[in-house]
């Protein structure tokens, strides 16, 4: 038998972690310049290189059985009944929940948002769109946010790229948390990794908790009145990106984030919580996943009512309806009260526009009636 002698093993050592370095640093390089790559198919994307549906019943139907605009958790539904707008009432605040913690009334609230769009390449924008996202939604419930923590799934920190992301978010993070005066949880972000989960994207959870300062605050999404005027706090813009409209009717998942500027996610806050205060909405919601119709669609479903509005005539229908571009909030004003809503917004220099109305049930848009909210969900 030939003995091997130990300087030999220790060259093969030595040898072995140099190609498992060179396999690692491959891989890597790999890796980024895919996310190069892909970036810059990004950035060269066009709203003028997506051609315009001709009829907006077509995009309407397809996107109501996508099951991320579904308001259904079917998770956690079991029941054989039939889909109803009744089912679909209160959907849009299941990442909600309102705790009432003591006898005289003192109430908190808790809301979960996740986030999975471009955080291999803006992960700071991510996070900040995440956590603007979430505070907006909690302050149209009429509580104020007051913490805020995160999680990060699907990421290898010990990898070069995991780092990118876990350093961008936490700057998007502090960021967010600093504009809009949130406390961050233990100031740090949490991990989870697993290596064998395979093709997974990575994701960030931010969970938000608000107080109650007036329970006589508390507002919900939902239209209850015919005949108040419709308004979107916030200015709409000519923007698919990153859409449940984009990727789902269109089949395009490589497109830029939602536009986003901070400065106005910040004043538009500021104004929907003074116009809480003053009780001059009768319900507001964010837009969201879905766009401006779906926001309405939303708030329409649950008392069976409809909404008539007219589109901005200088933007795409598309963008204007499916777009989901940031800062901009649906309420709906009783008539009585829209002098002193209008003063506020013209005071406070806030972009608005006037949608429309509450309908009894029935959808209109552009003066095309698309039928009424108790038959919309025959296309679910």
């Amino acid at each position: 038998m030939v003995e091997i002698q130990p300087e030999i093993k220790k060259k093969d050592l030595y040898y072995g972690k140099f190609l498992h370095l060179i396999t690692f640093a491959s891989s890597t390089q790999k890796r980024i310049i895919a996310m190069s790559e892909l970036k810059e198919t990004r950035e060269r994307f066009s709203i003028d290189d997506i051609k315009e549906p001709e009829k907006l019943e077509d995009v309407i139907f397809s996107l109501m059985v996508n099951p991320n605009l579904s308001t259904v958790n079917y998770f956690n539904d079991f029941s054989e009944q039939n889909i109803s707008p009744d089912s679909l009432g209160d959907g849009d605040s299941e990442e909600s929940g309102l705790f009432e913690l003591d006898s005289d009334g003192n109430c908190m609230v808790m809301t979960t948002h996740a986030f999975h769009h471009h955080l291999e390449d803006n992960p700071q924008i991510a996070t900040e769109i995440l956590v603007s996202r979430a505070t907006r939604k909690m302050l149209c419930l009429g509580a104020s946010p007051v913490a805020v923590s995160a999680f990060l799934y699907h990421i290898n920190y010990a990898d070069p790229q995991g780092n990118f992301i876990a350093s961008g978010a936490k700057r998007g993070l502090e960021n967010a948390a600093q504009r809009f005066n949130l406390k961050i949880l233990d100031r740090k972000i949490r991990f989870d990794h697993f290596a064998g989960h395979g093709p997974v994207p990575p994701t960030i959870i931010v969970s938000l908790m608000g107080v109650v300062e007036e329970k006589e605050n508390l507002t919900t999404h939902i239209f209850r009145k015919k005949g108040n005027n419709i308004f979107m706090i916030g200015r709409s813009l000519e923007d698919i990106g990153a859409s449940e409209y984009l990727e789902f009717y269109h089949g395009i998942s490589d497109s830029p984030l939602p536009a986003f500027n901070i400065k106005n996610e910040v004043m538009i806050q500021q104004v929907i919580r003074k116009l809480i205060g003053l009780k001059l909405v009768s319900s507001a919601s964010p837009v969201g996943k879905g766009g401006l119709f779906f926001t309405l669609l939303r708030a329409a479903f649950p008392s069976n009512l409809g909404f008539d509005i007219t589109t901005d005539a200088e933007i795409r229908r598309d963008a204007f309806l499916f777009g989901e571009s940031m800062g901009r909030i649906i309420v709906d004003v009783d008539p009585e009260k829209e002098d002193e809503f209008v003063d506020v917004l013209s005071e406070m220099k806030v972009p608005f526009f006037t949608l429309g109305h509450v309908t009894k049930g029935e959808i209109r848009i552009d003066d095309i009636s698309f039928g009424f909210t108790d038959k919309m969900t025959t296309g679910i």
